[in-house]
């Protein structure tokens, strides 16, 4: 999400796997989650003559992609959420929690063709507009359905994964069953042993403070690299110590990366790298 006043998994998926994982999270909601969902915002697209925008309000892009270049990642803390590749250069199971206009899915899908991703997205009109912002059919190694990011979370989970993604914003901002402190303690168990939780918050919000320092709760270190002044604040966290030498990784491109990819990642590893040179004690 982004401000518009500011700035205008994964298993080894197959399809019946994929159908398998959805049955089973709508068998394991609540009524509540089930309100949740019904409830949730009308998403709409805005368009211009370059771009093609998701929102739920005017005031707010939810996700936003150059119609020439679906594939490239227009917003900047997009990019930076990408970062994640400085501390796991080779991820090859990534879950998200939160479509959007699938920017980070298309990019990871294209451009990390290695890794197996898994989407979550809780409002059934945001998966619905999923063809308008060129995100590609669910395959062999991409799966998107319908459900309840939390509960996903905490459950849906059977082996571990390598990053999750959390970037659930709705119109109100971060949805409140995706700040606390037992959803972050469910992120940890879900991930990897050297697995990387990737959180979008915003600065600008009452209660960022809160939700930054329960991830610090959980896991120890964090890296969190933000606007100057109000807006995206992207938080990383590891389930091991954060690499020694994850800051020079910023200077290169990671392994699994295909090269065409690179350019549009080198500044925003730059500012990652930097936070990371802050962050040591």
């Amino acid at each position: 999400m982004v401000n518009e006043t500011d700035r205008v998994a994964s298993l080894p998926i197959t399809r019946q796997r994929s159908r398998e994982c959805a049955a089973a999270m709508v068998d394991g909601m609540t009524q509540s989650d089930h309100d949740a969902s019904n409830s949730a915002d009308k998403a709409f697209v805005h368009e211009t003559a370059k771009l093609k925008s998701l929102h739920f309000s005017m005031l707010e892009i939810q996700s936003s992609m150059y119609k020439a270049k679906p594939f490239d990642l227009r917003l900047q803390y997009t990019r930076l959420m990408m970062g994640f590749l400085m501390l796991l250069p080779d991820p090859r199971r990534i879950a998200m929690i939160g479509l959007g206009g699938g920017s980070l899915v298309k990019f990871c899908h294209r451009f990390l063709p290695l890794s197996r991703i898994e989407v979550v997205e809780i409002n059934p009109d945001v998966i619905a507009l999923r063809e308008q912002f060129c995100v590609p059919p669910d395959d062999e190694r991409l799966s998107i359905f319908q459900g309840d990011g939390a509960w996903y979370a905490r459950r849906a989970f059977t082996r571990p994964i390598d990053v999750l993604m959390v970037d659930g914003f709705a119109s109100e901002g971060l949805p409140g069953p995706l700040c606390t402190q037992r959803f972050y303690e469910d992120c940890k168990r879900a991930l990897s042993a050297n697995g990387v939780l990737v959180v979008n918050l915003h600065n600008g919000k009452p209660n960022f403070g809160l939700q930054a320092e329960r991830i610090r709760r959980v896991f120890g270190d964090t890296i969190e690299v933000g606007e100057e002044l109000i807006g995206n604040c992207i938080v990383f966290a590891s389930a091991a110590p954060l690499p020694a030498h994850a800051k020079q990784l910023g200077l290169s491109r990671p392994t699994a990366l295909a090269s065409e990819a690179w350019p549009q990642l080198r500044p925003a590893f730059a500012r990652v790298a930097r936070a990371l040179v802050r962050a040591e004690p």
